[in-house]
């Protein structure tokens, strides 16, 4: 029997062994750890490859997201408007800075859905901030366009965005903000928690680098209050080097996404992700494949007991269902569409560790349960 991995974290470091290594010994002789010329250069190359004025690595995509809020003046009394098919650090942080969080529907394409967004709306409401999902940018057209009805501002969540586009535009420059993560089992990912927040708007900026590092300024000086979220020069630069390879890793997620396609398109019991290129208006990377069975349980043991591994994101929990955050279902009632889909939702392996080989076993397993 074969073993499919969900993910392959030793292969992230064997995969580049060699550039890793280089790039460890060359960090550690200059003695350079700490807000370097290797964060530097990654920070440019990101703002490059995203298309963005300012990228800035902080220490997690959490902190990314409350500093960003912090920059924006959102807190106390405050709401923002996320969707409950996200991790909980999306709502966390809203609640960090002292706002309130509240959950939306997902649409057709398992993201933020803008009519839910319209529902939630009320005097209260700074901020709609979308999470960019699984690769896919949610529509961001439509969510625009509730905002600017409402004059509310938009923020982004594309801590799994790095990389897709929509109409041509990338995760991450829609709003005031947008952030990333660089968890190791994300799009590109370094060796322990790492992060960015993005932004075209001088002032945010100024705001951001300043909080990132203590309220200090480029001469030493403290100027503001601020915190520790800096993204350590050594992962900087680990994560250049994927960087510099982030295109093959693109193509071969869209490659393995549409082997899936079109292998499990005909079962009428799936609700699979859109395919690479069904949509000109999307530019999916994949970061993960997660569809939706209506006997998941059961086809999740039969492909574990065929060594291929899978898993249920955020643990089959929405953000509505967190009873002990204040949330809880009975209290949230019309999240119709993102009930229907936790009750299904899972992910097959979808990882540059994957051999074709790997692929089609996966396929085969799937197509074998459904015989």
């Amino acid at each position: 029997m074969r073993e499919v991995k969900f993910f392959d974290y030793p292969a992230i470091y064997h995969r580049f062994k060699k550039e890793f290594d280089s790039a460890f010994q060359d960090v550690c002789d200059r003695g350079a750890f700490i807000l370097q010329r290797d964060l530097e250069e990654f920070e440019a190359q990101l703002a490059e490859f995203v298309g963005v004025k300012y990228a800035y690595g902080v220490a997690d995509g959490t902190n990314a997201i409350v500093i960003g809020l912090r920059a924006l003046g959102i807190g106390s009394g405050d709401e923002v408007i996320i969707s409950s098919h996200t991790y909980v650090a999306t709502a966390a942080a809203v609640h960090m800075v002292g706002a309130t969080p509240i959950p939306a529907d997902i649409d057709e394409n398992f993201m933020l859905c803008a009519q839910s967004v319209e529902s939630k709306i009320n005097d209260r409401t700074r901020a709609i901030m979308p999470t960019q999902l699984n690769g896919r940018c949610a529509n961001m057209k439509a969510l625009g366009e509730v905002a600017n009805k409402y004059q509310l501002i938009i923020l982004e969540d594309s801590a799994q965005g790095l990389g897709a586009k929509y109409l041509g535009q990338s995760a991450g420059t829609f709003g005031k903000f947008g952030t990333l993560s660089f968890y190791p089992a994300k799009l590109i990912g370094c060796f322990g928690d790492g992060g960015a927040v993005m932004t075209n708007d001088d002032d945010v900026a100024e705001k951001l680098k300043l909080w990132r590092d203590h309220g200090r300024n480029d001469a030493g000086q403290v100027i503001s209050w601020g915190t520790n979220a800096r993204l350590d020069n050594l992962q900087a630069a680990f994560l250049k080097i994927r960087l510099d390879n982030y295109d093959e890793d693109i193509s071969r997620r869209r490659e393995i996404a549409s082997k899936y396609h079109e292998a499990f398109c005909d079962i009428s019991t799936l609700t699979l992700p859109s395919p690479p290129d069904h949509n000109s208006d999307h530019f999916d990377v994949y970061q993960n494949y997660e569809l939706a069975a209506d006997n998941r349980d059961a086809l999740r043991d039969h492909l574990n007991a065929h060594g291929v591994k899978t898993i249920i994101q955020w643990a089959g929990t929405p953000i509505h269902h967190f009873e002990e955050l204040g949330f809880g279902k009975s209290k949230i009632t019309d999240l119709n569409r993102t009930d229907w889909f936790f009750e299904r939702c899972f992910m097959l392996p979808i990882h540059m560790a994957m051999s074709d080989r790997d692929v089609d076993y996966v396929i085969d397993v799937m197509r074998k349960f459904f015989k």
